[in-house]
């Protein structure tokens, strides 16, 4: 992926806020905050290439500052964004970040043997160098074969210069078995029966007595 870059303007304390721009701030460790304000529709455009997971160029005053998007806030209501934090990362310090997990192949116990896939993450957490960073990490699914197999943490292949933040080997998606639906007998039909042949019974006996 290419460079993304973002331009940003300096929002004055008590600036009216419009709907065609974004009230945010960028922060970074021995930073001054700053508030800005961004374009809403270069903003959105941006975003659905960067994501949450990717270095960008953010541009403003003048100056470059690589950052990464830390927070987004939406309405409620209409789920358009309300307010983005922006963090200023230092090139040579490591991070930490939530990388999307991409789960891609075809399971033997999916297809042959009609289970469901169950994923217990969606993201998982890294730490690296800003300029290592990755959008997505791949998660093969092939290796499903039974019910009694499972992806774990320490399972993933990770590029050089990333590593899992968390020491723990958490499941990361495995196969559930089918549910076996088992057919009930009516009690109410099972009752009738019964009294059907009961009633067969006592009118046996009555023509015996003829």
């Amino acid at each position: 992926m290419g460079e993304i870059k973002l331009s940003a303007k300096t929002r004055s304390k008590g600036e009216k806020i419009v709907i065609d721009y974004i009230p945010a701030v960028v922060y970074g460790k021995g930073i001054e905050t700053q508030s800005l304000n961004v374009k809403r529709s270069e903003f959105e455009k941006m975003f659905k290439v960067a994501g949450e997971s990717n270095l960008i160029n953010l541009e403003h005053e003048g100056q470059t500052v690589k950052v990464l998007i830390k927070d987004i806030q939406r309405n409620v209501v209409k789920n358009f964004v309300t307010h983005i934090d922006f963090y200023q990362v230092n090139m040579k310090e490591k991070i930490k970040a939530e990388i999307p997990l991409h789960f891609s192949g075809e399971s033997k116990a999916i297809k042959e043997l009609g289970g469901t896939l169950i994923k217990d993450m969606d993201t998982v957490e890294v730490e690296c160098l800003p300029g290592d960073l990755i959008d997505h990490i791949d998660v093969d699914i092939s290796v499903l074969n039974t019910f009694d197999d499972a992806i774990r943490l320490n399972d993933i292949k990770l590029p050089q210069g990333v590593e899992l933040a968390s020491q723990t080997n958490e499941m990361i998606a495995a196969v559930r078995e089918p549910k076996v639906e088992v057919e009930e007998t009516p009690v109410v039909a099972a009752e009738e029966s019964a009294s059907t042949e009961e009633k067969k019974g006592e009118d046996s006996k009555e023509e015996d007595k003829k």
